[in-house]
């Protein structure tokens, strides 16, 4: 069914009031794991169904507390209504929190192909597909995919650009392959960024380890756990409610 734009613009009215009234002057004035910040978005989705943003911060406080098959089904309505906005938020879903790891990768190769390779929190769609592959042991895929985002990076942007986990992953994926001297090379790029990463520096240490370089690497190593007994780990926003994929677990 085709809307005039006269049409268009009242609907996105009555939504915007919807949103208001039962979102912003409703749902986000309690705290967002109570079951009355859930009751004010369904009053919101009684009046319009089809509003995907409220489907989505829905979703979001269960998925954060690690109820990720209903907050997926949530996630799928907003998807349904507004598959541009948030197909890449739902595939960034499935890698980091639900560790679906290849309906993620099937989910961000769709969007590749309907929206160009975009990024979702900060990170690029090929970043997850190569994190995913990672965590399906698939080496070989993970490398390919990281290089071909790095060489991107480098092309569009220059190594300025470069992001610290990026390279953290590239890394690892060559750690895993055995190349432990191309491994300490991405390693080292990402010190360069944020110094006292502790998970960078640890996985360095186990390479130089590899490598027969001991004195190195049982130095490397006490100081990742020192800078990871002060909170120098993996930054980004979601790592408050979920672990990511290879970071460190130091023993007490």
């Amino acid at each position: 069914m085709k809307y005039s734009d006269s049409e268009l613009k009242l609907k996105k009215e009555k939504q915007d009031s919807i949103i208001e009234k039962y979102l912003k002057n409703g749902a986000w004035k309690y705290w967002q794991y109570s079951q009355e910040y859930q009751r004010e978005i369904d009053k919101g989705i009684a009046q319009d169904s089809t509003i995907a943003y409220l489907w989505q911060q829905k979703a979001t406080p269960l998925i954060k507390q690690g109820k990720y098959e209903i907050g997926l089904d949530y996630i799928d309505k907003a998807v349904k209504y507004d598959r541009e906005q948030w197909q890449d938020y739902r595939a960034f879903t499935k890698c980091i929190f639900a560790k679906t790891y290849r309906e993620a990768i099937i989910d961000f190769q769709d969007c590749k192909r309907r929206f160009g390779n975009s990024f979702v929190m900060d990170h690029s769609y090929d970043f997850y597909i190569g994190l995913s592959h990672l965590q399906l042991n698939e080496f070989e895929k993970a490398e390919k995919v990281f290089k071909k985002d790095f060489d991107r990076v480098i092309a569009d942007k220059g190594t300025d650009w470069l992001h610290h986990l990026d390279l953290f992953y590239f890394g690892i994926s060559k750690y895993e392959l055995k190349k432990y001297e191309e491994a300490i090379e991405m390693f080292n790029m990402a010190l360069e960024i944020y110094p006292d990463f502790s998970d960078v520096q640890a996985y360095k240490a186990i390479c130089l380890s590899k490598l027969g370089r001991k004195e190195e690497a049982i130095a490397l190593d006490k100081q990742a756990e020192l800078n990871a007994k002060i909170g120098n780990t993996i930054n980004e926003d979601n790592v408050i409610y979920e672990r990511y994929p290879y970071q460190m677990r130091w023993e007490k």
